[in-house]
């Protein structure tokens, strides 16, 4: 026998042990059972807890589909799953945030879902969620939960500055906040501060928020490219965070690189009377604030185009390599009928997608804000820029050190407009080439 005869043999009999009783797709057993495996992203205990409790329902009720639940890190999430779709290895269900999914849907890694979905699911979930997944002419990822920014104040400190406490039907607006952050600081004494601004990761704050001022920063030009274009609006939120830490000292310069969950030891101790911050950093303090600590979770500021804000939800989608899409989409529906989508999103501090979901009374009781956060929801948009290609490499080496060096008072507003726009453009244009 010739070696390559000799190595097809072996490979064969390889082959055979490692699929066991697996059928030709390594996924269906001889007994028939369809198994999917769902990469999920929760990691709070009370998310993964939810997550794990909806599969198991789902495997009771479906003994003919059996979902294995796997547990994924949003650490890694990118590179894991561009190297198990290079791999043929991709879950059949995948959870990820929308501004993460182009790339992969672009590169034909993820089934388009138009086809797949129930029309149930499709109408619960408002056109502009779904957009947030569009690219091109398909859907590749269920939007399901979403995370406003707001602001976890310290009430007492609020009352002692005798400030008005905003409502989402009367919020302040972005000259009102800065104005508040100036009592807010002469009541307060040296060494502590109105603000502290956790701008670790500066673009998403500076984009999401700005859509508030009616700020885009990317439009689409007529030939339906994405250009950059800096204009008034977009200097709204950039301009107000760094007048409060240069110009009016309200806010803290020291916490321009820290992340969120840093400013929390600062925010406890009052050091810091307000902190711009997710939705879900609600259960943190929760669990983390000294007892007696009276906080109050109020919307952004307003602007011209009052609180809209962009949003990237966390998404879920059905990998094109999968050989039981319809299976799949079959469990999608399950988990994501308003009931559980409500368990979902108390489970990870969020806020639905679900049109039906967000009015069940369990999303707006008073408690830890829940009811401010649903009446912010409405007004919830697709972050401007993650469905553009070319956009991480704009954020990671442009937009990123830009805003940093702004906000750190090295380079002025042009210089910021400069980079954001002339060297963006360049990074776009070589994604955007016929």
């Amino acid at each position: 026998m010739r070696y390559g005869s000799l190595f097809t043999a072996a490979a064969a009999v390889l082959t055979l042990l490692l699929t066991g009783c697996s059928g030709p797709d390594g996924r269906e057993a001889d007994d028939g059972v369809i198994r999917l495996r769902f990469q999920s992203l929760a990691w709070q205990q009370e998310s993964v807890d939810a997550n794990k409790q909806l599969v198991e329902e789902w495997n009771a009720a479906h003994p003919g589909i059996q979902v294995d639940y796997v547990q994924g890190s949003w650490d890694s999430v990118h590179d894991q799953l561009l190297t198990s779709f290079e791999g043929g290895e991709a879950p059949d269900l995948i959870h990820d945030a929308s501004d993460d999914l182009a790339d992969f849907a672009y590169g034909g890694y993820l089934a388009d879902l138009r086809g797949l979905l129930s029309a149930r699911l499709r109408a619960d979930i408002p056109a502009h969620s779904w957009g947030t997944t569009t690219f091109g002419d398909g859907i590749y990822g269920v939007p399901f939960l979403q995370e406003p920014r707001m602001i976890m104040a310290n009430r007492k400190l609020l009352k002692e500055a005798g400030v008005r406490i905003p409502t989402a039907e009367d919020p302040w607006t972005w000259p009102e906040f800065r104005e508040i952050g100036r009592r807010l600081t002469a009541v307060m004494g040296e060494g502590r501060y109105a603000v502290a601004w956790p701008l670790k990761e500066p673009v998403s704050v500076s984009l999401n928020l700005g859509l508030s001022a009616g700020g885009r920063l990317f439009h689409r030009a007529p030939d339906g490219k994405a250009v950059l274009r800096f204009d008034d609006g977009d200097a709204v939120v950039p301009g107000t965070i760094r007048a409060m830490t240069d110009t009016d000292r309200t806010a803290s310069r020291a916490t321009l690189g820290s992340g969120g969950s840093d400013t929390l030891p600062g925010f406890f101790g009052g050091r810091y009377a307000m902190v711009p911050l997710g939705f879900s950093y609600r259960q943190q303090i929760a669990r983390q604030a000294p007892k007696g600590f009276d906080w109050v979770v109020l919307p952004a500021p307003a602007g011209a185009a009052g609180l809209a804000q962009g949003v990237s939800p966390q998404t879920l989608s059905i990998a094109e390599d999968s050989p039981h899409k319809k299976e799949a989409a079959r469990f999608l529906d399950f988990f994501l009928q308003p009931r559980n989508a409500v368990r979902l999103a108390r489970g990870d501090w969020m806020l639905p997608t679900s049109t039906a979901a967000l009015g069940d009374p369990a999303l707006h009781t008073p408690a830890h804000g829940w009811a401010t956060g649903a009446a912010v929801a409405r007004q919830l948009r697709p972050a401007p820029a993650p469905s553009v290609r070319g956009y991480p490499e704009w954020k990671d080496k442009v937009a990123t050190p830009a805003f940093q060096e702004y906000y750190s008072g090295a380079i002025d507003l042009a210089e910021l407009r400069k980079r954001l726009v002339s060297d963006g453009n360049r990074v776009l244009a070589r994604y955007q080439r016929n």
